[in-house]
């Protein structure tokens, strides 16, 4: 379920350059796509979901979850106005080394040989697959995706621990409509907010609220009932491979060596982590007691 939340997530940079291409700002797509996510949410909770209605600490667990991912997701689009995509991509997937110091202290969870050997392999392959690229580098725009990698560990271990005492689709849900909500206060802020006016702009914004976002964050949220925060932040890794080989197939983009031999070595510390019980000893094989 985490490794195919990292798939839809792993959209969202083609629908970006593809809203962008469509005249769509990040205030007007922001807010629009959590507003429409949201909407589906809730929807999707009337229908399928029958668990008890959220006391007023789990509200406030809900806002307090939607706040680090809208910074990570104002905090990641903002640093890309200052520093390139490749270098933004690496320093936002240093997150899974925040995970595990705090899983450590947070969460009680242990930090093994197979893990850390995983761990090295994914970030290794994330930064062959996007490329060093130290050309013009802004300080604050290092920054700010610094900020954005530290929103993304304190939402998967705030939700990893969310989910242990309230219903994951509900937590989902409060997340991202106070996302929503941040994202549309900063868009008046700003005043940089419009009404989409073509099919191509509302069909742009469908598909990032559903694939890349009412889908991949569902399975993550329910993702982490079953694995450590640890082990789920090496397998999101795989979002990047995602996002290069649709960059390949959808905008046409170069598919080089760094890219396959990158995309190899994420894929195996994937593998890796998915060969580890949650005691943090090997899982046996298929079949095997």
């Amino acid at each position: 379920m985490v490794f195919l939340a990292a798939v839809g997530f792993g959209t969202i940079g083609i629908f970006g350059k593809l809203a962008t291409a469509a005249g769509l700002n990040n205030a007007t797509l922001l807010t629009v796509r959590f507003a429409a996510a949201t909407a589906l949410l809730v929807g999707y909770l009337v229908v399928r979901d029958h668990a008890p209605r959220p006391n007023r600490r789990q509200f406030a667990t809900m806002a307090g979850l939607g706040i680090p991912y809208a910074v990570l997701t104002g905090a990641f689009f903002w640093g890309l106005v200052y520093i390139p995509a490749g270098l933004a991509t690496i320093t936002l997937y240093t997150y899974p080394v925040y995970v595990y110091a705090v899983s450590t202290v947070a969460l009680d969870e242990s930090l093994t040989p197979l893990k850390g050997v995983a761990l090295v392999l994914a970030l290794s392959g994330v930064v062959l697959i996007v490329g060093l690229d130290t050309a013009g580098v802004d300080p604050v725009g290092l920054a700010l995706v610094s900020i954005a990698a530290i929103g993304y560990a304190a939402y998967t271990t705030g939700s990893r621990l969310a989910v242990d005492d309230m219903n994951a689709d509900q937590l989902a849900t409060g997340a991202i409509a106070t996302t929503g909500v941040c994202m549309f206060t900063y868009g008046v802020a700003t005043g940089r907010l419009f009404v989409p006016t073509t099919v191509e702009q509302w069909a742009i914004i469908a598909g990032l609220a559903i694939v890349g976002t009412v889908a991949p964050i569902l399975l993550f949220v329910n993702g982490l009932r079953y694995v450590e925060a640890s082990r789920a932040s090496v397998v999101t890794t795989a979002e990047p491979v995602v996002t290069v080989v649709l960059g390949v197939i959808v905008l046409g983009e170069r598919l080089s060596p760094g890219i396959l031999v990158g995309g190899t070595l994420v894929l195996v510390g994937v593998l890796l982590i998915e060969r580890e019980t949650p005691d943090g000893r090997p899982a046996a094989p298929s079949g095997e007691d």
